[in-house]
């Protein structure tokens, strides 16, 4: 018997004789953007960027501002989203190709959702948007705890007129992305707002390209001169073209969240229905030298490339908000380390569902943080990354909040220890300094003790700190 149906039937035993066990639990709305950094949001403290609908989830609800992804790329970070474990434990360490999707390449049969722990449980579930995570039957979101998928399973559509899977059957569907999404969105939470439902809405923007978007997205940054990254090299112009255009995607998914919160208001859902808004990774327009997020490529000396595969704060670090009205102090600010690693367990947390003992996920659950509990210190967060597509890195990271150490296996003079205390740029390789040589040992042992638990394709290799 395998483990998706011990799983099954694990859960069906917890939910036999209560069939309306959710009906007092809070409704939730998932919302995930696609390469949004934290440093774009007006919340966060960028003061250029229009966003007053994610500012207003974050006056009204949690603020997470140490949150980070477990892979700066998206289908390994989307994976661990949903299941709670990393990438190399399901097979998905780098994006997913369409030559690989075609060849079966998806979130493998045997993992456990989420949404399909909350579907279990009496949920409706719908994702509308993106995927990633595999083309293939087996990798369908219908056979990974969504009753309803209206998207695209690739890495990306067109941001206007995209094609998606509708009913089973791919079309083009005139309009802007977000605007199409959140016209299903509100369709889909009105059909269903008599039942309790949890809803992801995965957003394809601000991923390149980043236009055209509609005039009213547009017109707020024609004439600004953005705040561009102080890194040597870089063409200032070009960067503050990208930049402008990188806030008016955002723009155009914030637009829409106004939408999505009226909605709730209007339906009368708003304070027993949570909204999470996080997005995938973070991301650099000229951060660093660089474009893009861990597999982002140079851009200094008036050149493009090659790749710079890097586990940067910038690639790394991801908003997470949480509003909760009928749970969450308005105007919460969270310190706590968190990674999306924890969402699986956070979720079932807030909504009271237990986990099934089957499905070992690496997460913890952060939801006590909510109602206003403390929870045991985190010494560290962890992630890692093996690019194989444009270019080759096997990478593993510890972070505290005072250092970082990013090893980089199968090559030599690559290793990386960033005080961050006093350097949060990130800008002073400290790794062959020998005054700092014990600490460093001590994050490669805890990034060793880490890569065994979780049976990492690289442990032995951990082993060395050299």
């Amino acid at each position: 018997m395998s483990l998706r149906t011990l799983v099954s039937i694990a859960l069906a035993c917890v939910v036999t004789g209560s069939a309306n066990a959710a009906t007092n639990r809070p409704n939730l709305i998932s919302i995930v953007t696609d390469d949004q950094a934290v440093w774009s949001i007006g919340a966060y403290g960028n003061a250029e960027a229009k966003t007053p609908n994610m500012d207003r989830l974050a006056k009204e609800g949690a603020r997470f501002v140490n949150a980070f992804t477990s892979t700066p790329v998206c289908s390994p970070s989307r994976a661990s989203f949903l299941t709670g474990k990393y990438g190399t434990q399901l097979g998905i360490t780098d994006w997913i190709t369409p030559k690989e999707a075609r060849n079966g390449t998806g979130l493998p049969p045997p993992s456990v959702t989420w949404p399909e722990v909350l579907q279990h449980h009496g949920y409706r579930t719908a994702l509308l948007g993106k995927w990633h995570l595999g083309e293939q039957q087996a990798s369908h979101p219908t056979n990974h705890g969504f009753h309803y998928f209206y998207g695209f399973l690739g890495g990306g559509t067109t941001p206007m007129d995209p094609v998606f899977e509708v009913k089973g059957e791919t079309q083009k569907i005139k309009g802007s992305e977000p605007d199409i999404l959140v016209d299903e969105a509100v369709r889909w939470l009105r059909e269903n707002a008599t039942n309790s439902f949890a809803l992801s809405l995965h957003f394809r923007a601000p991923h390149t390209p980043y236009g055209p978007v509609p005039a009213e997205d547009l017109q707020p940054f024609e004439k600004l001169d953005p705040t561009i990254p102080h890194a040597a090299g870089i063409d200032q112009a070009q960067v503050k073209t990208w930049m402008r255009a990188y806030y008016a995607s955002i723009h155009s998914v914030d637009r829409n969240l106004g939408r999505l919160l009226a909605l709730l208001d209007y339906l009368k859902l708003a304070n027993d229905t949570i909204v999470l808004f996080t997005s995938d990774h973070g991301y650099n327009i000229g951060h660093h030298g660089l474009h893009t997020k861990g597999n982002g490529w140079w851009i200094a000396g008036g050149v493009s490339g090659p790749k710079r595969p890097n586990m940067f704060d910038t690639s790394l670090r991801v908003p997470l908000i949480v509003r909760w009205p009928a749970v969450v102090k308005a105007d919460t600010t969270v310190e706590y380390p968190v990674s999306n690693i924890d969402t699986f367990a956070s979720v079932l947390g807030m909504l009271n569902i237990p986990a099934p003992d089957q499905w070992q996920q690496e997460g913890g659950d952060w939801s006590p943080i909510l109602r206003g509990k403390q929870l045991p210190s985190r010494d560290a967060l962890y992630g890692q990354y093996d690019l194989h597509n444009g270019g080759l890195a096997f990478m593993r990271m510890i972070r505290t909040s005072e250092w970082k150490l990013v090893r980089h296996y199968h090559s030599t003079g690559l290793d990386e220890l960033y005080n961050l205390a006093d350097d949060p740029g990130e800008t002073r390789n400290l790794y062959g300094q020998a005054k700092h040589e014990r600490v460093r040992q001590q994050l490669q042992e805890k990034l060793a003790a880490w890569q065994a638990a979780i049976d990492d394709p690289l442990a032995e290799q951990a082993k060395s700190t050299e």
